[in-house]
């Protein structure tokens, strides 16, 4: 038989072989492979999905003869219309979900999805530093160039609006904002949000909301702003919203797009090309969550904030190795590590394999997160404070 005349691994693409392995799962993934490791490194809730909404799809799989079936690539016609009235019903805005929605297989391949649509190689898209690690990635591998907006530590990670029209260029598409933020935990204030909405329409820019975590935000929700409700900017801006943390639907993997309608015809193109549709059984669970009153909110909301009161405790015992500004939102802190020589990554990799606690590199969220490290409160109360004996075991109190 004839010898292959070229190595498989020369046939991989350049901007695979480019990619890195996101750092969350990075670590995860190594963490695995630690038995007993206490990890504090993937946004993973804890909770269990809603009992209405697991009924619900146990209703359907006996009921509905199309529940294992292909969807209509824009996602069922009823969901469609009840994310629009949900969207209606949070921010006042009204969207046509024939012509403003789309259903995504959650936030992540919602992303992905827009930034095939929007990004030519070469383009520009504007990500807070830090800001998610996953945004960083996506925009690089469809050929777009991340350009980082730094985010102010000394002033509880606040956005120097000043800074933002100096990031944008000729080739700028677009403007990515979490609030309250993945890796941080501070709420963006009012003032920056509709300013960067008005700078973005100014530049015929879109502005990118990637929404999992407004309803954490603890005793802070009157200060908290969706900008999604500012009906005069909608046609500058892309809403998602995924049912993965507040109805704990993680792995279901759905979400809704409140979009322009100049986009959803080419997003759905993408996302059938990608996905054919979302997983019609996850359509019916999402379905079950807007139709249900969601009284566990409250519940998942006190036990986060007692674990965020719980992490920030042991944190305070750590102060000789961690300085951070308290979250203010969303489940996660982002600690400086203090008086090292070392890596973000050099030194979770040593955690994890002397102390058994893994938590994300800050560097992987962008250029201000080296030196930092995020830790996701989440988990279970016993994980947390698992995580933080060993580290007060490893490094003295």
């Amino acid at each position: 038989m004839d010898q292959p005349t070229q190595p498989m691994a020369e046939l991989i693409a350049l901007r695979s072989r480019n990619l890195a392995m996101s750092a969350i799962k990075e670590m995860s993934i190594l963490s695995a492979k630690v038995p007993g490791a206490a990890s504090l490194a993937w946004g993973l809730p804890s909770f269990r999905t809603p009992a209405p909404i697991r009924d619900a799809v146990a209703r359907a799989l006996e009921t509905d003869p199309a529940i294992g079936m292909y969807a209509l690539p824009g996602g069922l016609p009823e969901l469609c219309a009840a994310a629009a009235q949900e969207h209606e019903r949070r921010t006042g805005v009204r969207r046509d979900p024939e012509k403003h929605i789309t259903i995504t297989a959650g936030n992540m391949e919602g992303l992905n999805t827009l930034f095939h649509v929007i990004v030519d190689p070469g383009d520009e898209v504007i990500v807070t530093d830090p800001g998610f690690v996953s945004h960083i990635s996506q925009i690089r591998f469809n050929g777009g160039k991340p350009v980082f907006w730094q985010m102010r530590e000394e002033r509880g990670w606040e956005l120097d609006i000043e800074n933002l029209v100096g990031l944008i260029g000729p080739r700028t598409k677009a403007i990515v904002l979490v609030t309250p933020s993945n890796p941080t935990g501070c709420i963006m204030s009012e003032a920056t949000l509709r300013a960067v909405a008005e700078i973005a329409r100014r530049n015929g820019l879109l502005i990118i909301l990637d929404d999992p975590y407004s309803h954490f935000t603890y005793e802070n929700s009157a200060r908290f702003f969706n900008l999604a409700t500012a009906a005069e900017y909608a046609d500058h801006i892309a809403y998602l919203f995924t049912f993965s943390k507040a109805y704990a639907m993680s792995g279901w993997r759905v979400g809704y797009m409140v979009i322009p309608e100049a986009l959803r015809t080419e997003i759905v193109k993408v996302h059938d090309l990608a996905m054919i549709c979302t997983p019609r059984i996850s359509q019916v669970a999402a379905m079950a969550a807007l139709e249900n009153e969601p009284t566990h909110l409250p519940e998942f909301e006190t036990i986060l904030g007692r674990r965020r009161a719980l992490i920030c405790e042991r944190l305070d015992q750590l102060a000789h190795v961690f300085q951070y500004v308290r979250p203010e939102g969303a489940y996660y802190v982002f600690p400086r590590v203090i008086d090292t020589t070392e890596s973000s990554t050099q030194f979770s990799h040593r955690l994890l394999q002397e102390a058994r606690v893994t938590m994300t590199p800050g560097a992987a969220f962008g250029p201000s997160g080296e030196h930092h490290v995020r830790m996701a409160y989440c988990v279970e109360d016993d994980t947390i404070n698992l995580a933080f004996d060993r580290m007060e075991a490893y490094f003295g109190k």
